[in-house]
């Protein structure tokens, strides 16, 4: 099995390397922002990516047309970025994910039946997030990948129900609206709190990241588990069996 890994200069390109070798895996090569993802591609079975979201569209042309497989962990992502992600999942397997710890990804799983289970107009759902003073984007790819967990169980979209960044008179709170509030400062890897809030209860899902090797465990497992695979947009779910959990 050979992984390459598109970001192996940042912080969790590092990890990766480790895991890589962790894994009895053979690491391909690497790439740093801007290097040439095709390339990368041509030496390896799967290419992992934690790079930038203005690659997105670029990598995921690339990346078709080379025809390895494809997990990606950039955050950001627009909804034509997506789209472009999409497209090239018709030639590939991508494993797209918002995170890739285990744990995450059964508070995904738990959000979307919690969700369906507790009434929008009664039950208001708010996310809390927290992360390191250098994260630029905001909320974070995992407390939007939430929100979209219990948009799901509420049949909805989270685009049509979102709401972030409150400031100033806003007048009263939307019925079924899913808020957001972003925290940054010190070294926090990531803290994710998902809240549903009644008259008569509060119910609070926590997941707290103490080392970002969670994640990069996850991608490599992902990438084993895609190369070879059916074109397809997969996720974290599928890689831990936990698809309709």
């Amino acid at each position: 099995m050979r992984i390459g890994i598109a970001g192996v200069t940042g912080r969790m390109g590092k990890l990766l390397v480790e895991e890589v070798a962790a894994a009895g895996a053979t690491l391909a090569g690497g790439i740093a922002r801007g290097g040439d993802i095709a390339a990368l591609a041509a030496d390896a079975d799967a290419v992992i990516e934690f790079t930038n979201a203005a690659a997105a569209r670029r990598h995921a042309e690339a990346m078709a047309k080379a025809g390895k497989a494809w997990v990606l962990g950039t955050s950001s992502l627009s909804p034509e970025d997506e789209a472009a992600v999409a497209v090239a999942a018709e030639s590939i397997p991508v494993v797209y994910a918002a995170n890739f710890a285990a744990g995450v990804n059964l508070v995904l799983a738990l959000a979307e039946r919690m969700a369906a289970a507790l009434p929008a107009d009664a039950y208001d759902a708010e996310i809390v997030e927290m992360h390191h003073r250098q994260k630029v984007d905001a909320p974070s790819g995992t407390a939007i990948g939430i929100g979209r967990a219990v948009a799901r169980g509420r049949g909805t979209t989270l685009e049509a129900v979102m709401e972030s960044g409150r400031d100033g008179h806003t007048g009263p709170r939307r019925t079924g609206a899913i808020g957001f509030a972003a925290l940054r400062g010190g070294q926090v890897v990531g803290e994710h709190t998902l809240i549903f809030a009644a008259g008569a209860e509060h119910i609070a899902l926590t997941h707290r990241a103490f080392d970002r090797r969670a994640f990069a465990t996850g991608a490599v497992r992902a990438a084993g588990w895609a190369a070879g695979r059916a074109p397809g947009l997969y996720s974290m779910m599928d890689v831990l069996g936990m698809r309709g959990v």
